[in-house]
């Protein structure tokens, strides 16, 4: 009796043992998969958009360029990619990690993309620098920046020690937002086609602006239709003088380490972007108050009624 005791005991303890590894391995097992299942979803939604590691390196070598080849202070940088529904693929920083970056710029980075892309089109490319003057008070876009918030179930989901890794909690998941300065450009591909949006922050607004054209270019990915700057692309349009906007899509000019001026004037020179510019069959208005819109340059811009926009 006494062995069929022991013999019952070591087999009930046997089992209790066998449970707790069952159990224990579910919990280690069932995140790896669930990983796994997301990253390959993901990847099936980005395809044709630079994986984790291209957006990495391009980022890297643009900013280790530093101020004087990008304007201003030669900060690392955050960069994001969304694909053309706005969910994030790839999420990245410069730096060494991420305790160097200015924190918010890796939300900022996301709202900047999904912007670009959101609001560009097949035939027609704006970046978010060129949203400043018409999203301001009294223009026509004005409360476009709160229009549409960042998604919280994205931007502040999952532990920080992710962040801008390739496992990032953005990833895989819609950000929304809405940017109204330098920083973000839509993605086109060889055939001209729009795949999606490009975001960097971390930096001044107009350095922001300047290394995610040249990460972009960098890619491949500037095959731009159109767009509202001079040589019908989307660069910042720095012609705000005395508050106002001559062509009504311009961006004021950065305070701050390396003047951007001169550098923006030359990016469609020296990182040309690649599509026939040809000119879509409706042109885009945006209608300012007190201006009319006149054709210039094969551009439709605001001209003043009354002193300017």
């Amino acid at each position: 009796m006494q062995n069929d005791q022991v013999i019952a005991f070591k087999a009930k303890m046997m089992k209790i043992s066998f449970d707790r590894i069952q159990r224990s391995l579910v919990k280690i097992i069932l995140p790896v998969l669930l990983t796994v299942t997301a990253v390959s979803q993901t990847s099936n939604k980005c395809a044709g958009l630079p994986d984790y590691q291209k957006l990495k390196a391009a980022l890297t070598s643009v900013v280790k360029q530093g101020k004087e080849a990008n304007s201003g202070l030669g900060n690392p940088e955050w960069a994001t990619i969304v694909n053309r529904d706005g969910i994030v693929c790839a999420i990245v920083f410069s730096g060494p990690d991420r305790s160097v970056e200015w924190p918010g710029s890796r939300l900022i980075s996301a709202e900047k993309a999904n912007t670009a892309n959101a609001l560009s089109g097949p035939n027609f490319a704006f970046s978010t620098a060129n949203l400043f003057t018409a999203s301001q008070p009294g223009q026509s876009l004005y409360s476009l920046a709160t229009s549409a918030p960042p998604n919280p179930q994205a931007a502040f989901a999952g532990p920080p020690d992710s962040f801008g890794q390739s496992n990032d909690p953005m990833v895989g998941k819609p950000i929304g937002g809405i940017i109204v300065f330098g920083g973000g450009v839509a993605l086109y591909e060889s055939k001209g086609k729009i795949i999606g949006g490009l975001g960097v922050s971390g930096d001044t607004s107009c350095a922001d602006h300047v290394i995610a054209w040249k990460v972009r270019h960098s890619l491949g990915l500037d095959h731009v239709p159109y767009g509202v700057a001079p040589g019908q692309n989307d660069n910042m349009i720095l012609d705000i003088q005395n508050g106002a906007s001559a062509s009504g899509f311009g961006h004021p000019s950065c305070k701050g380490g390396k003047p951007p001026d001169e550098i923006i004037k030359h990016l469609p020179e020296e990182f040309k972007t690649k599509a026939g510019n040809q000119a879509p069959a409706t042109l885009p208005i945006i209608i300012c108050k007190s201006c009319e819109a006149v054709e210039k340059d094969n551009l439709l811009v605001c001209h003043s009624i009354i002193n300017a926009c």
